[in-house]
């Protein structure tokens, strides 16, 4: 190796990275191994070479800040905002999905608190639909009663579409605008966690207009490549409208996020932050970027 990078700084790695020179292929064999270890995986870091290559001949990039902002604008350019502002003229969901200990259940109380918090509604139902986890419906509802906010649950072991039925269905009788909707997990059986999830989607879809029905979901940005195979499964199952990225603190590269989007062309929607239910930020393609960047070189 031409250094050892878990000796040595940031600062320092790109700084050798450069004394190479970016007309190098020596320099893009490097570079090619930090973007690996920023979880950007191996197609999306091809992609990027390659790009990075075109750009470096044409534009004649020969400093490291000129490397950054190169990376920042291809990276951005592959990321997708999504916002979502239910309203008040029918009923929406939100079918929230995700392996287990992504955060799924978490970050259902923290989408209730920040649409409550900016306004824009507070007419929420939580739905505990993930029924085989005790623990999971029991989390629900003390965020719901820490929170104000009314849950649909039923016993361990109930069937998850009888609860988004009832959840659906005394939304609409009491004029609530929106249902968050917790599912479980279980991707070691694939087959029937998307025959589950059919099941569910159907009963949704038969009772909320397709513009106001949302399916959310959440990844952990501290997976890595694994999170992409999780959204290929979910994706393929039901067509993801966009994703929650959560765990994202300083444990974490994030490079998932842009393999995810340029492999499924999938939006995100925010960016959790930590435990708190103020830590969601919408999410911004650009600001994502130069974070991702800085952490990687």
């Amino acid at each position: 190796m031409f250094f050892q990078k878990k000796k040595q700084d940031i600062g320092s790695k790109i700084k050798s990275l450069f004394k190479l020179g970016i007309d190098t292929e020596t320099f893009y064999e490097e570079l090619e191994e930090i973007l690996l270890e920023g979880d950007l995986g191996p197609r999306m870091t091809m992609d990027i070479l390659d790009e990075l290559r075109e750009l470096g001949w044409k534009n004649k990039l020969n400093s490291e800040e000129d490397l950054k902002q190169a990376l920042v604008e291809l990276v951005s350019s592959i990321l997708r905002p999504l916002q979502i502002n239910p309203d008040d003229q029918g009923l929406w969901c939100f079918l929230i999905l995700g392996v287990n200990g992504v955060g799924k259940t978490t970050s259902i109380a923290k989408l209730a608190h920040w649409y409550r918090a900016k306004g824009i509604t507070d007419k929420i139902v939580l739905a505990a639909g993930d029924t085989f986890r005790a623990a999971a419906t029991e989390q629900l509802i003390t965020h719901g009663q820490r929170l104000g906010f009314r849950v649909v649950s039923q016993g361990a072991g109930a069937d998850p579409g009888a609860v988004l039925f009832d959840a659906l269905e005394s939304a609409r009788a009491k004029g609530d605008h929106l249902v968050i909707a917790d599912t479980a997990g279980r991707l070691h059986n694939k087959a029937n966690l998307v025959r589950e999830l059919q099941k569910i989607h159907k009963i949704v879809a038969n009772r909320v207009e397709p513009h106001r029905y949302k399916k959310l979901l959440v990844l952990d940005a501290t997976t890595g490549q694994n999170g992409l195979q999780q959204a290929q499964v979910f994706h393929e199952a039901l067509g993801i409208d966009g994703i929650i990225l959560t765990k994202y603190d300083s444990t974490a590269r994030g490079g998932l996020a842009v393999s995810v989007a340029r492999a499924l062309d999938i939006p995100f929607l925010f960016l959790a932050t930590g435990e708190g239910m103020g830590d969601l930020t919408p999410f911004d393609p650009r600001e994502f970027a130069q974070e991702l960047i800085s952490r990687i070189l």
